[in-house]
């Protein structure tokens, strides 16, 4: 098959779920448990038309099942978000804060204390399920002072990881935990109440250079071209179930581990930020039960597939220590009573201990500083956001762990591409009501997370920003209980193992 291009950032992971015979009473007692199958694209966008290229997705997916309007990532980094799926859990309570080994990335402390809980560990050990894994797994999987590739994580039956983070092509990989080598062959200071956002908004040299421009134009082509690869892979994945007699049995998920940005605000290419380009994704459902052309406005978020995943299987969802909740009682029948209003977002920054030789003049403690020496990351690049949608309210809250404790609040619905900062001009009873409740998600665990802040229509604050034109909105009280072909050949290749695996059983 001809190249359709390059790509700088998607790559795939493929998490297929194969039922056998079920060896517990933690499941349920159905004859013929579905399949379940987790495409996971890494980077994919909502807000930059990510979703435009995958046409054949969004039909075979999308359209014959449900679409979610409101998913979110618990961390807009692919380590810490990535983590959130396999456990669950938040980032407070998982550990992975970002893509570092230091940062809790795949290292040993993780394989131990969090991997034999993950959801795919519990679906093989008392489920029996047979579970396959190809793609990209954790950023430093792979690292020999973290058990190196004959690391094979617990509850994978087929395991097929690429080292690290590697590229679809003159890449390694653990092929159930033994290394296999494949070739190259790729043809070729600020008064702080005048500022809006936080400082590293604020360097971004606007207006971009026009060689910056040009860099993120052509980034921009070939993420769409990678993106058809994927489109390809999902036809096929769907081609051979239907083959197979298994399509009609089969749940498939289609998501990203975050989001990403191509210039907004100025900032190159990259995610790690807290707004909506960054921490939305796509997330489409099919499966048993979920009717076509569905969708939903409900609040999820990545920190719910693990919980949905087993829920699926028959798994009692209350017997782990998991902060998300199943969403799919929203997928097959009435919407659930009770449902969250509002999610946590926790990101901790990255910054190198020394200066950048190529930006001299920006010194230790940033980090990602291309092109043009503009810093995507940084120490001081810390915070926890509530991200809040209600009938009554489409707002985030976030707080930074910085010297100047600096809060950033956007009503993101008359305020969508989140331009006016309003943390200045609402009510500061509003404000403490939102910073009780960032105290309370960011302590939460397990049960206390699942427990939704419900949105109180009885208790109505009403704020409004003379900036940016925002309409006046009102807040409520919350419940205190609460690749391109670049990749193609190796995609290729996983997905002949996945489907002779799908024959075999």
């Amino acid at each position: 098959m001809g190249l359709r291009g390059s790509s700088l950032t998607s790559l795939l992971l493929i998490c297929v779920t194969l039922w056998s015979e079920p060896n517990s009473a933690l499941f349920g007692h159905a004859n013929r448990r579905p399949n379940i199958v987790m495409v996971l694209t890494d980077d994919l966008d909502v807000l930059m038309g990510g979703l435009n290229p995958l046409s054949k997705t969004k039909k075979l997916v999308g359209d014959a099942g449900m679409t979610f309007t409101n998913a979110f990532v618990a961390s807009p980094l692919c380590c810490p978000s990535r983590a959130s799926i396999l456990t669950g859990k938040y980032p407070h309570n998982h550990h992975v804060v970002n893509n570092t080994l230091e940062g809790n990335c795949s290292s040993r402390a993780w394989q131990k204390s969090e991997e034999p809980h993950a959801f795919p560990a519990l679906l093989k050990a008392y489920g029996g399920y047979q579970t396959f894994f190809a793609g990209k797994y954790l950023n430093q999987y792979g690292r020999a002072d973290a058990g190196g590739v004959q690391h094979v994580p617990p509850g994978w039956s087929y395991w097929f990881a690429l080292e690290k983070n590697s590229k679809y092509y003159n890449y390694t990989m653990s092929v159930n935990g033994k290394a296999q080598k494949h070739g190259a062959d790729y043809s070729r200071d600020y008064l702080t109440d005048v500022l809006n956002k936080h400082w590293l908004i604020r360097q971004a040299k606007t207006p971009m250079t026009n060689s910056s421009i040009q860099f993120l134009d052509e980034a921009f082509r070939k993420r769409w071209q990678t993106l058809l690869s994927v489109d390809d892979l999902v036809e096929k994945i769907v081609k051979k179930l239907e083959v197979q007699g298994e399509l009609d049995n089969t749940y498939i998920f289609f998501t990203s581990d975050n989001g990403y940005h191509t210039g907004q605000f100025s900032l190159p290419l990259d995610k790690r930020q807290l707004y909506e380009f960054d921490i939305k994704v796509p997330l489409m459902v099919r499966g048993p039960n979920i009717k076509p052309n569905q969708t939903s406005q409900m609040l999820v978020a990545n920190i719910d597939l693990g919980p949905t995943i087993l829920d699926i299987a028959g798994y009692n969802v209350n017997k782990t220590q998991m902060d998300g909740m199943s969403f799919l009682p929203i997928m097959v029948r009435a919407l659930p009573n009770g449902w969250r209003s509002d999610l946590l977002v926790e990101y901790e920054g990255e910054g190198s201990e020394v200066s950048d030789p190529a930006c001299p003049l920006l010194g230790p403690g940033v980090s990602e500083c291309f092109p043009d020496c503009v810093c995507e990351d940084s120490y001081n690049n810390t915070y926890a956001c509530v991200r809040t949608v209600a009938p009554s309210a489409d707002l985030q809250y976030c707080e930074f762990d910085d010297n100047e404790v600096f809060v950033e609040v956007y009503n993101v619905t008359a305020d969508p591409y989140q331009l006016t900062n309003i943390a200045k001009t609402i009510d500061q009873e509003v404000l403490e009501k939102m910073n009780h409740r960032l105290m309370m998600l960011q302590s939460c665990s397990g049960q206390t997370c699942r427990t939704p802040g419900v949105h109180d229509p009885r208790s109505i604050r009403t704020f409004s920003s003379d900036e940016g034109n925002l309409e006046t909105k009102q807040f409520g009280k919350f419940c205190a209980k609460s690749l391109s072909d670049r990749f193609q050949s190796s995609s290729d290749h996983f997905i002949n193992v996945l489907l002779k695996i799908i024959h075999k059983i």
